[in-house]
């Protein structure tokens, strides 16, 4: 575990994204009613990422166009054009299913497997990578799916919850709501959407009254199970943590202008290295530690200033 931590905090000092593409996919609803809802979701998706700002390399795929041909292609394209300093995320959305061995997300024509998927995701160079897969089923792809530095959410903790879920519906409505936002800063970490996508989940099936048939899990060290309640003390959402998925409120508006831009890209830079230094701490001199982390509060403190005037 000790190895799982230093990797994670090692992830933490990388460049931040030049870009981050993203890529939605609404599968086969199977029924009108989930051929809407999954349609619905993805464009809503698009919405709001759109408006998140002029890094945001936005595909989404719903309907006759989400074939694994299109999904591939999509894929492909991102990885002739990702560097190394850019993120890619990846949003399923449908119904899957799981053998036991295998798992699929039905699609128009040939479904795609968890192994093709990640084969996919393996060749783009982009080192900050976050697959949200919310069919159902989705737990069964996750241990195709996992990777150091890539975070993996699932809609359920197996892949022998088959029901349709209702996390798509809160991990959407996580996107939209500064609420799920929740030490303001004013943008959505991976993290933050998933806390706030679980807990509405949870919620739904109290209310209704009805027995949970899907169980959310986040995985981002690379192994293992994942967690429905990831805890930095275990490592577990460390990474999730630092990957933004959607700027909101003044910040979005602050990120559209490269001054503005540079100065969030540098804030977020001190915040990470801030959490790696208290990771840190145990190994290192008191006066040396205090010093470090008083030079790097200091100069986060200049930079908001910048940011705020």
């Amino acid at each position: 575990m000790k190895r799982v931590w230093l990797a994670a905090a090692l992830l933490l000092t990388s460049n931040l994204s030049a870009a981050t593409f993203y890529v939605t996919v609404a599968g086969l609803g199977g029924e009108p009613e989930y051929e809407q809802r999954f349609s619905s979701l993805a464009l809503e998706i698009d919405k709001l990422l759109r408006a998140g700002g002029p890094d945001a390399k936005v595909t989404t795929l719903y309907g006759g166009q989400a074939t694994k041909a299109q999904v591939t292609a999509a894929l492909a394209e991102i990885a002739k054009e990702a560097k190394p300093s850019d993120a890619v995320a990846l949003m399923l959305i449908g119904h899957g299913s799981f053998d036991g061995f295998e798992y699929k997300i039905n699609l128009p024509g040939p479904d795609l497997t968890g192994v093709e998927i990640a084969s996919m995701l393996d060749r783009i160079a982009a080192t900050r990578q976050l697959v949200v897969n919310m069919t159902s089923s989705s737990g069964g792809s996750r241990a195709a799916l996992e990777k150091q530095g890539r975070i993996v959410i699932t809609a359920t903790k197996s892949g022998s919850e088959k029901n349709a879920t209702v996390f798509a519906r809160y991990w959407v409505e996580a996107l939209r709501d500064p609420a799920a936002d929740t030490d303001k800063n004013e943008g959505l970490t991976a993290l933050e959407a998933f806390t706030y996508a679980e807990q509405k989940t949870n919620q739904f099936y109290e209310t209704q009254k009805r027995l949970a048939t899907e169980h959310a899990v986040l995985e981002d060290v690379g192994q293992g199970d994942g967690a429905r309640k990831p805890s930095s003390e275990n490592g577990e959402g460390l990474v999730a943590s630092h990957f933004i998925v959607l700027r909101i409120g003044a910040t979005q508006l602050a990120a559209a202008t490269p001054e503005k831009k540079a100065l969030l890209d540098q804030r977020e830079q001190l915040e990470q290295k801030i959490d790696k230094l208290k990771y840190e701490k145990a190994a290192m001199p008191s006066e040396q530690y205090k010093e470090q982390l008083q030079a790097l509060l200091l100069e986060l403190a200049k930079t908001q200033a910048e940011l705020d005037k």
